[in-house]
């Protein structure tokens, strides 16, 4: 039995279809959906998963629902997960991101059932000096916006169940940091391709902020796979209980324009105009290098589709599939095609 926090977004929404096509009993525990078309319907998911819908910050009503189904693994994906929101409402950014971590954290180490936990945190936890040098895991963590922030904070917290209480009682964590995802249906506000993609229905120019910025951009699939991969290695001892940063090559960090130009040659129509943020204290980083040696030599982490590959198969999708025909055969084949 695996349990999943976190929204029905694009992302969790893969990997709850994902481990439902390998027989896996998945309850998720969640938000309501955020964006309407969303993949969590798409993919009818309600249908093949048990679904809580309820705030992790109830901690009373959580225990109930893992007390009656005894996951032995956990996936924490729960967040807020967008920076720029996180500048509006910062006490709900760090509530979110650091206490329900805390609460998930409590609940691998009180329920015997529990044996492992993923933590998928962000590679925007370390502390940004925005230099060329990638960050290693060991690197100092938090940085400047509440997002950011609140994310090193729920890795602190992470690190401390696991060195005060986890050892002892033979629990296994790991933490795992991933680049900017991107896919088919993800439908959030203040993302590149879907700001893209709405610029398009709507026959507009996309509007970019920080045209310049640097940023790695990663296949969906070869996130969730590692995802995966991290938890199947702790099975094989505690040597493998590390963070791990599942980031692309440093061919796929590209600069926000770079992406633009070259989802423009994919779609052959539309333009871009340069409208920089009036709010200037809500800071953005503009360069972000992480290094992914541990992964690759741990793991044996690689990237299957370069960032163009994954360009081209989002965007199509989006072209040609807008009209949900056929997603759950769509899905099934994208995943043993990436197998």
């Amino acid at each position: 039995m695996i349990l999943l926090t976190g929204s029905t977004g694009f992302k969790w929404s893969r990997l709850a279809f994902w481990l439902h096509s390998m027989w896996a009993k998945v309850i998720g525990y969640w938000l309501e959906p955020n964006t309407n078309p969303n993949l969590f319907g798409a993919l009818k998911l309600k249908d093949k998963i048990t679904q809580i819908i309820w705030d992790i910050s109830d901690y009373e009503n959580l225990e109930k629902v893992v007390d009656q189904y005894q996951p032995e693994i956990i996936f924490h994906l729960a967040a807020q997960p967008i920076v720029r929101e996180s500048y509006d409402d910062p006490v709900y950014t760090m509530q979110t991101n650091v206490m329900w971590t805390v609460n998930i954290m409590e609940l691998i180490r009180t329920k015997e059932y529990i044996k492992w936990g993923v933590i998928v945190t962000t590679d925007k936890v370390y502390e940004n000096k925005e230099w060329l040098r990638p960050y290693r895991e060991n690197d100092r963590l938090g940085w400047f916006d509440p997002y950011s922030s609140s994310k090193a904070m729920a890795e602190l917290a992470v690190e401390s169940y696991r060195k005060s209480f986890l050892q002892k009682i033979d629990k296994k964590i790991c933490v795992v940091r991933s680049g900017n995802v991107i896919w088919w249906w993800d439908w959030a506000k203040d993302r590149l391709i879907p700001d893209i993609i709405r610029s398009l229905q709507n026959n507009e120019n996309v509007v970019l902020r920080n045209p310049d910025a640097v940023r790695p951009w990663q296949y969906v699939l070869d996130a969730l796979h590692w995802y995966l991969i991290a938890w199947m290695k702790m099975f094989e001892g505690d040597q493998y209980q590390w963070a791990y940063n599942f980031w692309p090559d440093i061919t796929d960090t590209l600069k926000v324009i770079d992406i633009v130009k070259q989802s423009i040659e994919i779609l052959q129509k539309w333009w871009y105009e340069v409208r920089p943020e009036t709010n200037q204290w809500k800071h953005e980083a503009w360069l972000l290098l992480l290094d992914n040696t541990k992964s690759k030599t741990l793991l044996w982490w690689s990237s299957k589709y370069n960032v163009y590959n994954a360009l081209i198969k989002t965007l199509n999708f989006y072209k040609e599939y807008y009209d949900w025909k056929n997603m759950e055969e769509y899905a099934i084949k994208e995943i043993e095609t990436f197998l």
